[in-house]
């Protein structure tokens, strides 16, 4: 997408609320000369921010809209969508965690030590494997089946929506822990938040339903 001009974003707001216009009514309109507007058309019409049909006139390009849309969604910030982690100490049994997991309706849970800071993850997976052993849920720590940094993939609350959604696709999960630096030596990250594959639809569905 190309920066547009202050002229150029006028002219588009213009012809998204009239179009069809012609040349000749938009220059009207910005009490222009033809001859003056003509390159700011021609840099809008190349980039296809609106399109220009003989005898009718410019108009909007419904495309672009929706991928301007969605650009506006991807670029929001975790930090504004983030939820509430669903935390559970390192020395939680496995079945303790599966029974959390089951009353909060989530897929994820993070293990955390005293400080908060994020010490391991626990899948939905992880927690079926474990169930599936010989081993005494309610005496097996799920420090023993979590992943653990620098294993796990993490998000702050400054990226963008559309970073979260990449990181979780390219990975193969379902949702990502919000974190910020502790302890650059120790490489400790604070759990401040979750973000999810819901939350990114959520996200969506509210900013089209503002619009």
């Amino acid at each position: 997408m190309i920066k547009l001009s202050k002229r150029q974003d006028e002219i588009l707001e213009i012809v998204k609320q009239n179009g069809p216009i012609t040349g000749k009514e938009i220059a009207e309109k910005l009490s222009l000369s033809r001859a003056a507007l003509r390159p700011d058309l021609a840099i809008l019409t190349m980039s296809g921010s609106i399109d220009a049909r003989p005898r009718v006139g410019y108009f909007y390009n419904e495309k672009l809209k929706g991928k301007r849309q969605a650009e506006r969604i991807l670029h929001q910030t975790v930090n504004n969508y983030k939820a509430l982690p669903i935390v559970v100490g390192k020395s939680t049994s496995v079945y303790d965690a599966i029974v959390q997991l089951f009353l909060e309706d989530v897929g994820t849970l993070y293990a955390v030590d005293q400080a908060g800071n994020l010490a391991g993850v626990i899948s939905r997976k992880d927690l079926l494997r474990a169930s599936l052993g010989n081993q005494n849920l309610s005496e097996l720590p799920v420090s023993v089946i979590m992943t653990r940094m620098p294993n796990i993939i993490t998000i702050s609350p400054e990226e963008t929506l559309y970073e979260a959604a990449k990181k979780m696709i390219q990975n193969h999960i379902d949702s990502l822990p919000v974190v910020r630096r502790a302890d650059e030596q120790n490489n400790t990250y604070l759990l401040v938040g979750r973000i999810t594959k819901t939350t990114i639809t959520h996200a969506y569905l509210e900013m089209n339903e503002e619009k």
